[in-house]
């Protein structure tokens, strides 16, 4: 028998009225709480606009949400939810994916750039990449405590038991698993520190889009190699060579590849006062 460590937490945090306060939510808000903590600090400290957080904060939770609850429909369950539109609206009942959020935030950076600050919209996310980093942070806490979202079977003596959870227990009983919810807390904790450290002691802002591009081969890059131990999130995902975290991996990463060689000849603008 391999060591492990029993993961027997329960979900939910307490009960109102007959529903369930749960961590997975809980934490969704503290996310969004310090990062939006963070973004105050920042645009006070560079001294931009006092509005210009309330808003960035109006974009960012709205097209975070729906881009990850339509990007979970449309990427992983779509036969499903096509032929039950409706279902999509129910988001209590839980599907989120990460790379639907990503891309309703980029969608909402743009528009918000165009409308706010004028500026590049890598500009922006230069900014508030610790932002991103600080609520993926706490979502990937929330599948932990949601005993969700972990990987196959491992020897390491950091393997989990996720005792709590229907399907390790259909899989996987007795064996402990990879607990890929922890490892993408790092890789999220690396990038919100390597952006930090790149804006605020290097100054590598003054080149329009490094910060991001540098920020996205960590999420992503790390998150391709993470899926090769991953248990498929969906039965459309058995079988498949690259699953479908992975293919939705690959434009970011070539993204992120493609604003460092940018970088090299994108200057930061002066502001207009």
């Amino acid at each position: 028998m391999f060591a492990s460590i029993v993961w027997d937490v329960d979900p939910a945090i307490f009960e109102i009225g007959g529903r369930e306060i749960r961590w997975y939510g809980l934490m969704w808000g503290l996310g969004f709480i310090l990062a939006y903590k963070y973004a105050e600090w920042l645009f006070k400290k560079e001294k931009y606009p006092e509005e210009w957080v309330d808003k960035l904060f109006i974009y960012s939770l709205v097209s975070v949400i729906v881009g990850a609850r339509l990007g979970h429909c449309l990427f992983y369950q779509w036969d499903y939810y096509t032929s039950h539109p409706i279902e999509i609206l129910k988001i209590w009942e839980g599907g989120l994916a990460s790379h639907g959020g990503t891309f309703g935030v980029i969608f909402a950076a743009w528009l918000y750039s165009r409308k706010i600050t004028h500026q590049s919209v890598w500009w922006l996310f230069d900014r508030i990449i610790p932002c991103v980093a600080i609520l993926c942070f706490c979502i990937r806490f929330g599948n932990l405590m949601n005993s969700e979202i972990f990987g196959y079977p491992t020897t390491m003596p950091w393997g989990f038991e996720f005792v709590r959870s229907r399907e390790w227990n259909q899989l996987y009983a007795g064996l402990p698993c990879h607990p890929t919810q922890i490892y993408e807390m790092l890789y999220c904790l690396v990038a919100g520190v390597t952006s930090f450290v790149m804006y605020h002691k290097f100054h590598l802002q003054k080149y329009v889009g490094l910060i991001t591009g540098v920020s996205l081969l960590i999420f992503f890059g790390t998150r391709f190699a993470l899926e090769f131990m991953k248990n498929p999130q969906v039965t459309e995902e058995v079988g498949m060579t690259l699953n479908i975290g992975q293919l939705l991996s690959l434009p970011l990463i070539l993204l992120g590849l493609y604003l460092i060689w940018n970088s090299r000849v994108s200057r930061e603008k002066p502001m207009k006062k």
